[in-house]
């Protein structure tokens, strides 16, 4: 999509953020307030960055959207399924039920009811069990007559051969017509309770993808926009909008990735400690060759554990809508995106971090004479605590006492003022306001596979060349160009307690979007 114009668009619990890119030209970014449904507030940013560009929709080759829809739902516990669970085992896998860990309150909203049956492989693909067709009729008959509408399935090491999954997911579709299936293969990593919670996660979430993905192509349609959709993944990477409405759970962590890869994108660094302090909360993560580090471990959601790749950021609760208890305590409570009515700048009652930063003259945001009464020594003690507080989490998060480049980006970034104690220097490039938005435009599209292979009989090249295979495949069903597609990352982990040579392979590819 070299050289077309591409529209970014990152939701925040306050801001709902917009940029128009030209190859790596930003022509125009724009804020407009979060809504509490997201699409209109999403459709209003689109809206107002075409006409700060003067382009109209038939100009526009792509617009990539991240947003914080499904995240949102998982959290607050709305609009979600009721799913069927369907694990394939022997029965050494029956002592620990799904969802045994869940947070009560999730459970009760999205447990169908589960079957567990036999099925699933060894490491090396030899089957455990032969695949109990009868059981899985009987368990899709009873959530048929349940209204059960999604269904999980997930089989012991179906990353090393998905056969089963495959097989009982005919199945389900054969007795249950039009029902939603989730497969754990194709959602997590190795870690079978980790895998099902995620292909869960997943397929509750099936129906609000599909309205979500229809409410904005109905927004494009009303603004004149005839190009492809994108969503931004948990990667910093891009997949194609009916990919979206199949694995939405891949959007649950894209708000902090845009934004650092923004950051990367507006300042050329590849390696530095990018800073994003929103309306809401401020995420803190690092660069390492010009993508965010990932964490070591899978994601806590919701409350669940996962085993998604997700970048290592700490989040907490400070931003341009924090609510200012007293000179030593900054939020974490938010007036979020109700900031220009309640913020005292703006006419409203409530004193904000926003109306210290206009106090101090760190930004010219509403009127000035409304907070003239502040005491200055009041206002640098906020301050000041608000750049500890900073300081404090981003000497957790580097890897070493040495100072390195720290990026500041997102609205709320005017809050921190001059150099960050443990950096070499601390930027605020152009358009910072607009990174997330901007880092949206300019993802590429990944795919990734996570699986374990026996080497006892094949060569470690054989073994590899499939896997990457495999990935390109995924890279290409999320959007990718084929011709573009390089290799990222390759992990290999040697399982010594496992016999016949057995090896962990991860592979990521990456790729330019199709034209």
């Amino acid at each position: 999509m070299t050289g077309l114009v591409r529209i970014g668009v990152d939701v925040g619990g306050t801001n709902t953020d917009a940029a128009l890119l030209r190859g790596t030209d930003v022509l125009a970014t724009v804020k407009t307030s979060t809504t509490a449904d997201v699409t209109s507030g999403v459709e209003a940013a689109i809206r107002a960055v075409l006409a700060a560009g003067r382009l109209a929709g038939s100009e526009v080759g792509g617009v990539m959207i991240g947003t914080t829809h499904f995240l949102n739902a998982l959290v607050e516990g709305q609009h979600l399924q009721r799913v069927g669970i369907l694990r394939l085992c022997g029965r050494a896998t029956r002592s620990l039920w799904p969802m045994v860990d869940w947070p009560e309150g999730l459970r009760a909203l999205v447990d169908g009811g589960a079957a567990l049956v036999g099925g699933g492989v060894n490491f090396d693909g030899s089957a455990i069990a032969p695949l109990d067709h009868a059981a899985i009729r009987e368990a899709c008959r009873g959530w048929k007559a349940a209204g059960i509408g999604a269904v999980a399935i997930c089989a012991v090491f179906a990353l090393v051969d998905p056969a089963m999954e495959n097989a009982a997911a005919a199945i389900v579709a054969e007795e249950m017509p039009g029902v939603s299936i989730s497969l754990s293969h194709r959602i997590g990593r190795t870690g079978l309770l980790q895998r099902e919670s995620a292909a869960i996660l997943n397929a509750s979430l099936h129906r609000l993808g599909a309205q979500t993905i229809a409410a904005f192509r109905a927004a494009f349609a009303g603004l004149g926009l005839t190009c492809p959709l994108y969503l931004t993944q948990n990667d910093g990477t891009l997949m194609a909008a009916d990919y979206a409405e199949r694995f939405p759970v891949f959007t649950i962590a894209s708000g902090p990735t845009n934004s650092m890869r923004g950051a990367a994108f507006l300042t050329g660094l590849k390696d530095a400690a990018v800073i994003d302090v929103g309306g809401t909360t401020t995420d803190v993560g690092l660069l390492v060759g010009g993508f965010p580090r990932s964490r070591s471990e899978g994601a806590m959601i919701a409350g669940v554990r996962t085993n998604f790749r997700v970048p290592d950021v700490f989040s907490f609760g400070l931003g341009g809508g924090s609510l200012i208890h007293s000179a030593a305590r900054v939020g974490p409570e938010s007036v979020g995106f109700r900031l220009p009515e309640k913020a005292i700048c703006f006419g409203g009652d409530t004193l904000t971090a926003t109306d210290i930063a206009v106090a101090a003259g760190l930004v010219d945001l509403g009127d000035k004479s409304r907070v003239a009464h502040l005491d200055a020594t009041f206002v640098r003690a906020v301050l000041k605590q608000m750049k500890t507080s900073v300081e404090t989490v981003l000497d957790q998060m580097k890897p070493g006492p040495e100072p390195i480049p720290a990026v500041l980006v997102g609205g709320g970034s005017v809050l921190i003022d001059g150099l960050l104690e443990g950096t070499s220097q601390s930027l605020r490039p152009k358009h910072f306001g607009s990174a997330n938005a901007i880092g949206a435009a300019i993802a590429q599209v990944s795919g990734e596979v996570d699986s374990v292979v026996a080497l006892e009989g094949r060569s470690r090249e054989v073994a590899l060349n499939g896997i990457i295979a495999e990935a390109r495949l995924r890279a290409m069903e999320a959007g990718a160009d084929e011709g573009s597609i390089q290799l990222a990352e390759v992990e290999e982990t040697p399982l010594s307690y496992l016999p016949g040579n057995a090896i962990r392979i991860s592979v990521k590819v990456v790729g330019e979007l199709k034209a």
